[in-house]
């Protein structure tokens, strides 16, 4: 299938999930991601779900990484136009306003650039058995990720299992290194 196609049965996949099957699923979630051997991460990029889209939250995570992490630099992302967004560092006392998406986002911070991240919590609709990414087709992801250092971990979290194969990549598409689902944890 094209991206165009899967985004679309994706999404209306997931977003027939009910809430207590989204629970266990995001419990499923963290045990597995709790079995993934990370070396010790310093910079922290994560996406904050889109309200209403069913998308797993990768907040536990971010906490277990906090604990495991002392001195844990966490950023999320913030849209500055069409074609970019920054990394702004956040802490317990940031300030957060809603975007045009319907996306909190850090109402100030500093900018962190993409070469800082050891880790990225990337958002999704779901992969193919190799690691490229179904996003919702804006490029924000693509075009940052392709700034991040060789050896920046990206890691997806998907409520659904991957599909065989994309059939449109381009060379702007950036595998995952890891896709986390309520089965099993897919290493690419």
């Amino acid at each position: 299938m094209n991206k165009k196609e899967l985004r679309k049965s994706l999404l209306a996949e997931r977003m027939s999930l009910d809430p207590v099957r989204m629970g266990k699923f995001q419990d499923l979630i963290l045990i597995h991601f709790q079995q993934v051997a990370l070396p010790f991460i310093q910079y922290l990029h994560t996406y904050l779900p889109i309200e209403g889209r069913h998308e797993p939250d990768p907040g536990l995570m971010v906490s277990m990484l906090e604990f495991r992490n002392p001195g844990l630099r966490i950023a999320v992302p913030k849209m500055v136009n069409d074609n970019e967004m920054l990394h702004i560092a956040v802490h317990n006392n940031s300030e957060w306003i809603k975007n045009d998406f319907g996306i909190l986002e850090p109402a100030e911070g500093e900018s962190l650039a993409p070469e800082s991240f050891d880790l990225v919590f990337v958002p999704m609709l779901g992969c193919d058995l190799r690691g490229n990414r179904i996003g919702y087709g804006k490029g924000y992801y693509d075009r940052f990720l392709a700034r991040c250092r060789t050896d920046t971990w990206k890691i997806g979290f998907s409520f659904l299992e991957p599909v065989e194969k994309i059939d449109d990549l381009g060379p702007w598409d950036i595998p995952l290194d890891i896709c986390i689902t309520p089965q099993r944890v897919y290493e690419f």
